[in-house]
């Protein structure tokens, strides 16, 4: 850890520690540190994100056979007012 002496307009200071919710200047000061740093790791990873090829074709088959679910009995129950609790009592 750095030890640092350096003038901080008391203003923003304030404003800051209001919004990140801490009780000192330090506090203060290391969070709103360490939230840019995050910002800018997000950064980059959605820059990553936005560079990979992603390929979408036949996800509306893959989602409908297999990878998701069949809500068709669940609706009908609900439509006869079924408990779908019923189902899973041992």
């Amino acid at each position: 850890m750095t030890r640092i002496t350096v003038d901080v307009n008391d203003e923003w200071l304030e404003a800051a520690r209001e919004i990140l919710g801490t009780n000192t200047k330090v506090a203060t000061i290391n969070e709103a540190l360490h939230t840019f740093a995050l910002r800018r790791k997000a950064a980059e990873i959605i820059a990553a994100l936005d560079s990979a090829e992603m390929d979408f074709s036949g996800s509306e088959r893959a989602w409908r056979y297999g990878a998701g679910r069949d809500f068709t009995r669940i609706e009908e129950n609900a439509r006869e007012g079924h408990d779908a609790r019923e189902d899973h009592v041992a």
